[in-house]
């Protein structure tokens, strides 16, 4: 059922991380690096800069790792710019809603490219960025929608406080602030395939085709949310994509994928802590948490894969220990019913997990692993009360 997800690790994944503690995350250095080889093919074929978006993976321990295949990092705000500079080589680049004023100068001694949200926000920083000597961008909002579902992740939905539409532009920009000007900068897509970036990228040209077309403009960032390394997706249509803007318009492309540098390259290990029955739904309580260990399943929503999950075994619905009603992380068959003490391994686990995760009802920090390419397996961080605890008052 989630075959390709688990592809990676050799025979029962229960034997090799049977010894861990749970819960635990895993991260699959093997796995990224495979990734990676598959954005780097991109970046060869077109000349585009690849960028993680560590807002999506940011264990800056595996970044000496994945580091050689791309050009650097994005940021969306102070903390991140910092990490990827003292943790990745490459450039860094920065989008903010809004800045801070009390941080703006710091974020200009991380970065390289700081990108802003409206023409107020780049008539308030933007001659400060290019004094620090930064390249400057304006995000830009095509108003071309192309997802189904999931609004909260749509920047071109109606209403939407993500870039600067083309009334905007007209309205507030001056030929001083475009002077300000080395890129454009857009991101419209999540988990979505090449045609999406095809369909976007006429309604940026046709909207934006003459900014784009003024000589002062050097760069064109097409943001994440590309698939890239999904199983089937069309990588021969986005380098058409690519090439079709560098040749129409005579600029450098920068991509900034967080999901397709970790996807599948990272697994949850939990234990079954109970098993109840009400109303003919049982009930496998685990001791990872959906809404403190794997938030993006609520928040989504989705419902991570499970090794071992099959179509025609036993029904079952596995949620947290927490207090939370809805901790629940989704309904599964499995060949045999769960008992106590028996180890599940959720895939998947590796983007938005441990850059998002909380201690929600004094839940603890799974610890981190790394799963090395030569399939050792090495703790990185271990977390415990004190986590918990100083994240919420005075240190002592």
């Amino acid at each position: 059922m989630y075959g390709h997800v688990f592809s990676a690790l050799p025979g029962d994944p229960a034997e090799l991380f049977r010894d861990l503690p749970s819960p635990c995350y895993i991260i699959d250095e093997g796995r990224l690096i495979r990734n990676c080889e598959i954005l780097k093919s991109v970046s060869d074929a077109t000349g585009a800069k690849i960028l993680l978006a560590q807002k999506a993976f940011s264990n800056y321990d595996l970044y000496g790792s994945i580091g050689p295949y791309l050009s650097g990092t994005e940021a969306s705000g102070l903390y991140e710019a910092r990490l990827g500079r003292e943790e990745m080589k490459g450039e860094v680049h920065v989008f903010c809603a809004a800045y801070r004023e009390s941080e703006f100068d710091e974020i200009c001694v991380y970065a390289d490219h700081v990108v802003f949200n409206s023409v107020g926000q780049l008539e308030r920083f933007g001659r400060k960025a290019k004094e620090a000597g930064l390249d400057v961008g304006l995000r830009i909002n095509p108003e071309c929608s192309t997802q189904e579902g999931h609004e909260i992740y749509d920047p071109c939905a109606p209403g939407s406080r993500l870039g600067v539409t083309r009334a905007q532009f007209d309205l507030k920009m001056t030929d001083g602030l475009f002077s300000l000007l080395d890129g454009i900068h857009f991101h419209t897509l999540c988990e979505q395939d090449s045609d999406a970036l095809e369909t976007t990228l006429s309604a940026v040209f046709e909207k934006f085709g003459d900014v784009l077309s003024d000589e002062r403009i050097k760069w064109l960032n097409i943001g994440g949310g590309h698939h890239i390394t999904r199983p089937g997706y069309d990588i021969e249509r986005l380098i058409r994509c690519v090439r079709r803007a560098m040749d129409e318009y005579g600029v450098g492309i920068y991509i900034e994928p967080g999901e397709a540098v970790a996807l599948n390259a990272g697994y949850l290990l939990t234990r079954v802590l109970d098993v109840t029955e009400n109303g003919g739904v049982t009930n496998v309580i685990v001791d990872a948490s959906a809404a403190a260990h794997m938030p993006d399943v609520i928040e989504m929503p989705y419902t991570p894969p499970l090794y071992g999950a099959c179509e025609d075994g036993v029904p079952i619905r596995l949620g947290g220990p927490t207090c939370l009603s809805g901790d629940i992380i989704g309904d599964y068959r499995l060949k045999a019913l769960p008992a106590v003490g028996d180890a599940l391994l959720f895939g998947d686990m590796a983007i938005y997990s441990t850059c998002k995760n909380n201690t929600f009802n004094g839940m603890p920090l799974p610890d981190i692993y790394k799963l090395g390419a030569d399939l050792s397996v090495e703790r990185l961080t271990r977390f415990g009360y004190g986590d918990f605890k100083y994240r919420l008052g005075k240190k002592q």
